[in-house]
């Protein structure tokens, strides 16, 4: 109870920071972020550390449906880190946003036009770049996904920036008439070679800026999904789920994010089976959303967004916000299948439509893996 409290506080006041302009409030010293950078790059001596760029991923979706006459494609863009580009794996249609595209495709019974601008790195200072050549793409968006966070935290970025950014990034897509699905800071604390004390550091650190993110994800107008992480102890029990690095997510590994994310995404476009009123049993409910928030850092694929109460969408802690860990569905076979990319790809292509990728240096030149926790359901 004292450490999610300790999270909630520590969030508002980054959030709090973001929304008036103090960028100086972080979550690490610059002595020990010096400190968890250095060790992370030498961790990264001890990892078979991948190179290249993600796999060609844009294209359509959907294929079964194109027979449907007067139904336009759906437009979705992704934007973010290495994870939310793909890397890691060789095929095109294994990365998110294939999958994703693929799963929203077979539940709205209709073509899904994906145009992926994340690349390798990238932390949230680069959103704005990412945002313009996306919706010069794609002016029309109906539904964004945002994968970001890692990289602020080995870049020293200060978190308040890095939380303001997203935050209007989110906005601006809520303004162009897109749905917005976040998919939050992972925990760096599973990084198997990072060692004791600088793994709880790490940890605190990511889920404190995960808990920031939710807050001004949900003030924007979109909604967030915590994505935990199968790195550490279960690397040994599950390697299948990680690509040869053991940093970044496997086809498998990627799989399950999506799986996690996915109801999120059919939510926002109103295509996901109606689940009724929160189950409390499962730890679901409407609360302030500092609370919310902090509740979801802990735990992989929870979803938080706005709600009203009595008719009201805040009350004295703020604003209300609804928890749930929505009941996932295994990904329709043909997703995977049903994707007209020009080409799969591999891992010589490009992560994005039209937008140099822009190399920074990072743990491991990428950004960790952001795989949602499998414990939840």
């Amino acid at each position: 109870m004292g450490s999610l409290m300790s999270r909630e506080r520590v969030a508002r006041r980054i959030a709090a920071a973001a929304a008036y302009g103090g960028g100086g409030i972080g979550l690490l010293g610059v002595g020990l972020a010096g400190v968890l950078l250095t060790e992370a790059k030498l961790a990264e001596i001890q990892l078979n550390t991948l190179h290249g760029e993600p796999p060609q991923a844009d294209g359509l979706y959907g294929q079964a449906f194109a027979r449907d006459v007067g139904q336009p494609p759906l437009r979705m863009g992704v934007l973010g880190d290495s994870t939310a580009a793909g890397f890691g794996v060789d095929r095109g249609r294994d990365t998110p946003g294939a999958l994703l595209a693929g799963g929203i495709a077979a539940m709205a019974e209709r073509l899904v036009q994906l145009t992926v601008v994340a690349v390798n790195g990238a932390a949230s200072d680069d959103l704005e770049r990412q945002l313009v050549t996306l919706l010069e793409a794609e002016p029309e968006l109906d539904i964004a996904l945002i994968m970001v966070g890692a990289n602020d935290v080995t870049q020293r970025i200060k978190l308040a920036d890095s939380v303001r950014i997203l935050g209007d990034t989110v906005r601006r897509l809520r303004s162009a008439g897109a749905e917005v699905v976040v998919g939050t800071c992972p925990d760096l604390g599973t990084i198997e070679p990072v060692r004791p004390p600088l793994r709880t550091i790490a940890r605190r650190a990511s889920r404190q800026l995960a808990a920031a993110q939710t807050i001004a994800v949900v003030d924007a107008g979109g909604r967030s999904v915590s994505l935990g992480a199968l790195l550490g102890p279960e690397f040994d029990h599950r390697p299948e789920m990680f690509a040869s690095d053991r940093y970044h997510p496997s086809a498998q590994g990627y799989q399950t994010a999506a799986m996690a994310m996915l109801p999120s995404l059919c939510a926002a476009l109103g295509v996901w089976p109606e689940e009724g009123r929160p189950d409390t049993f499962r730890g679901e409910g409407v609360l302030p959303v500092t609370e919310a928030a902090a509740r979801a850092a802990g735990r992989g694929g929870t979803e938080v967004a706005g709600a009203e109460v009595l008719g009201a969408d805040s009350g004295p802690r703020g604003r209300w916000a609804l928890l749930k860990h929505r009941r996932r569905h295994t990904l329709p076979a043909e997703t995977s299948e049903t994707a007209d990319t020009g080409g799969t790809g591999g891992t010589g292509g490009t992560g994005g439509t039209g937008g140099a990728s822009r190399e920074r240096e990072s743990t491991s030149g990428n950004s960790h893996a952001t795989i949602a926790d499998a414990g939840a359901t």
